[in-house]
């Protein structure tokens, strides 16, 4: 039994990092094409390249058609739209934020995931892991700076996306001991097939667009026939748009929210190369605190976590023997 959920927490943590490693290629690709497409254009392409890739190669491997079935559609639909608002809230943040600014912000998200296996899944969080909570929320209003000069409303919406992007892997938790993760991501995919063709027909002529704003102008700009020179670039977020969803999936179904979680901060290191070499984007003083901050409340946590396990093993182990 413990070796089992040993294996399930190592798969679940290689799973974590692997979705990290898809999702920041995906963000850096997507930022570097937010001057030119719709984001809802962006997300339709992605997400259909990304069911071609789910239903030729991860659905196979991982059974068949008939993992797609399931008795939880309304979950898997409630689960689908936190994760539509999770990605459209930032990936408009993308077009107007520099990426580790933004990655970094959106990192209150695992601290969220801690905060709600508390309300949601009854998970028990001690004082000391509510203090790391704190010093990583600490951590994302250094990196916000309100009432500062340099503080933008866009700020606002990777942070809305950590609300959503909790709430999507709390869902994950709750369903994953009945629903396979390749399950899982085909919802998602019908959910993003059907709000950005709607978004689509709404907005795709371009009638609301013309503002100032970067974000804004990435929602409502007019859709347009791909360049041939972008085609390579799409095709990569399909892939890891399809591959990133099934691995993360995958890791919040096989071990506990709290210890997966973490490991997602993979993804802000890469953030950063990812601004550096691409963008000429440089974190500045403020910003390596406030990444300092959330990162090392995360690693903490996952210490905790880890001290926990082991005492409890003990525990266990001294009342067996």
């Amino acid at each position: 039994m413990q070796t089992s959920s040993h294996r399930n927490n190592l798969l679940g943590i290689s799973s974590a990092i692997g979705a990290s490693l898809f999702f920041s290629f995906n963000d850096m690709a997507i930022k570097f094409i937010s001057d030119d497409y719709a984001l809802h254009q962006v997300v339709l392409i992605r997400s259909l390249i990304g069911m071609v890739v789910l239903l030729a190669i991860i659905v196979p491997l991982d059974g068949g058609l008939k993992v797609l079935r399931t008795k939880r559609l309304g979950l898997h639909l409630v689960r689908g739209l936190c994760v539509v608002m999770a990605n459209m809230s930032f990936f408009l943040a993308l077009a107007a934020m520099p990426l580790a600014d933004a990655v970094a912000i959106f990192f209150i998200a695992p601290l969220l995931v801690t905060v709600f296996s508390v309300i949601f899944l009854a998970e028990y969080v001690g004082p000391l892991r509510w203090m790391a909570v704190a010093v990583g929320l600490i951590g994302v209003i250094i990196m916000m700076r309100p009432g500062s000069s340099s503080f933008q409303f866009a700020a606002l919406l990777p942070l809305l996306a950590a609300v959503f992007y909790a709430g999507l892997h709390i869902l994950t938790r709750k369903i994953g001991g009945t629903e396979r993760a390749s399950t899982m991501t085909f919802y998602i995919m019908i959910t993003f097939i059907t709000v950005s063709a709607a978004m689509g027909l709404a907005a795709g002529d371009g009638r609301y667009a013309g503002g100032d704003d970067a974000s804004l102008e990435f929602l409502l700009r007019a859709w347009v026939w791909p360049e041939p020179k972008d085609y390579l670039i799409f095709v990569g977020i399909g892939f890891a748009g399809a591959f990133g969803g099934f691995l993360i999936s995958q890791a919040y179904r096989l071990c506990e929210a709290g210890l997966a979680s973490p490991f997602e901060y993979t993804a802000l290191v890469l953030a950063i190369f990812w601004g550096v070499v691409v963008f000429g984007e440089w974190p500045d003083a403020m910003d390596w605190v406030g990444v300092t901050l959330i990162v090392g409340s995360g690693m903490f946590m996952l210490w905790r976590e880890s001290v926990v396990n082991a005492r409890a093993n003990r525990l266990r182990a001294s009342r067996i023997g």
